[in-house]
């Protein structure tokens, strides 16, 4: 998945079809008087339906899709012939996807499973042919329903990544390098701030052929949950990780002040955030020598309030170990 590639929100006009019109139908055959009303009906509009599909990880595929239309009903004829129902019209999304009334903001529902359906606009329904209204009293009625007319909204789609853990950490700490290593993804790595402009997910592989998803978020600043910096537009992506594993340089200068910094901006953002299982890796610990490391050491227990582990992805150093504690937390 390509940064180019990658969207994460789509608006578009949706439309179902209009129901068909029932038939004002007076049977006529030879030999057959007052045959009556024989009128069908019509058919069922063409329903527009989201559906989940795992094998999907961004809405790319919507991006220029801005009008979505299903078919109308056929119309009811003679014989109470029923007219074809409207043909319905599937949007497949990727799990994550969270559906919202453009008008309203409000949320309609969330796709979070694969096949998973859900209507956005029904179609009308099909008018009733005049068979239907013979009485004993009205033994041949001249009219007949009308289909009901179709449904039309504007809707934004916007997806929120499924991963198990999400990397936190500010621009450059090394969570694209990270992936790279942990994972078979191939994200933009350089040596400056927001090289990463959208969200990359891997595979993590670990033992016995088991495996779990990584997410790469864009870095957060200090303000990002009042929209500065890149990270603001990504923090809902960290919304649906399991895990949230934060990112702090070996060469910070305050690496207990970078954490709370990042778990301020998760908690202005979303205070829900702070329920999620977070651990903190140090990374770039190749720059440090033992005595260095253990001094550090020392000083990280008295201040970071959970559980940290030194890595280095470029020298391999704590990868086997970091997988093992992950999974322990997954699993857990």
């Amino acid at each position: 998945m390509t940064e180019g590639n990658f969207v994460d929100y789509v608006k578009m006009n949706v439309q179902s079809g209009n129901g068909g019109k029932g038939s004002m139908h007076l049977h006529r055959e030879k030999f057959i008087t007052k045959g009556g009303p024989d009128g069908g009906d019509g058919g069922r509009g063409g329903h527009v339906i989201i559906r989940g599909n795992e094998n999907q990880w961004t809405l790319f595929h919507l991006k220029f899709k801005k009008h979505i239309r299903a078919g109308h009903g056929g119309h009811g004829s003679g014989s109470r012939s029923s007219g074809a129902d409207g043909e319905d019209v599937y949007i497949d999304v990727p799990l994550g996807t969270v559906v919202r009334d453009f008008e309203t903001n409000e949320i309609i529902f969330e796709i979070t499973e694969d096949g998973e359906e859900k209507i956005i606009v029904e179609g009308g329904k099909g008018g009733l042919g005049n068979w239907h209204f013979k009485t004993s009293t009205n033994q041949t009625p001249r009219y007949s329903q009308p289909g009901i007319p179709l449904e039309e909204r504007d809707i934004l789609m916007e997806l929120k990544l499924l991963a198990d853990v999400g990397l936190v950490g500010f621009p450059n700490a090394g969570k694209s390098t990270l992936l790279s290593v942990i994972t078979s993804a191939k994200p933009k790595i350089a040596d400056y701030e927001f090289t990463t402009l959208k969200p990359n997910l891997g595979i993590v592989e670990y033992r016995d052929f088991q495996s779990f998803v990584m997410a790469d978020i864009p870095g957060i600043i200090e303000g990002a949950a009042e929209g500065k910096g890149l990270g603001h537009y990504f923090l809902r992506h960290i919304e649906r990780n399991s895990i949230l594993l934060f990112l702090v340089p070996a060469d910070a200068k305050d690496i207990h002040k970078q954490y709370e910094i990042l778990l301020d901006e998760l908690r202005r953002y979303n205070p829900e955030m702070l329920d999620k299982e977070r651990f903190i890796v140090i990374s770039k610990s190749d720059m440090l020598d033992a005595e260095l490391e253990a001094e550090l050491k020392k000083e990280l227990d008295k201040t970071l309030p959970i559980d940290y582990m030194f890595i280095s992805s470029v020298a391999q150093k704590g990868i086997t170990e970091l997988k093992d504690k992950l999974w322990k937390m997954l699993n857990d």
